[in-house]
């Protein structure tokens, strides 16, 4: 599967906005990318950054357990975890778990979350 992306840079010494086209191709990823408005909009969050360093381990986890890491109230962290359902970065399992989609995950159990439009390194998360 080949995606192309769109980059858009800003240059210092001219003071223009640049834009640039590149593919990229992640045969690994089989699912279509995270709408990227709310990509965006759901890691601009530092409880929601936190909830996704956690999840990036790989392992499912329980809202209660969610909440705690993000340091928020449950009522809180259903509302954080519904911000990352609605972007396409976490799902709902069985039990009341949250995870990760599994193609987000490049190495288990490293704080590493690739989601097509960037590559996140979560343990620059606090």
């Amino acid at each position: 599967m080949v995606f192309t992306h769109d980059y858009i840079g800003f240059c210092h010494k001219t003071g223009i906005f640049m834009k640039a086209t590149s593919e990229i191709s992640n045969p690994a990823l089989s699912a279509p990318l995270p709408d990227l408005a709310k990509l965006t909009s759901a890691i601009g969050s530092v409880p929601r950054w936190k909830m996704l360093k956690e999840l990036s381990c790989g392992e499912a986890r329980t809202v209660s357990e969610l909440g705690a890491v993000a340091g928020c109230s449950y009522q809180s962290a259903v509302k954080h975890l519904a911000v990352l359902r609605e972007a396409g970065l976490a799902v709902h399992g069985r039990g009341k778990l949250y995870q990760l989609h599994k193609h987000h995950l490049p190495v288990p159990g490293q704080p590493v979350v690739d989601f097509g439009h960037c590559l996140l390194r979560l343990d620059a998360a606090g």
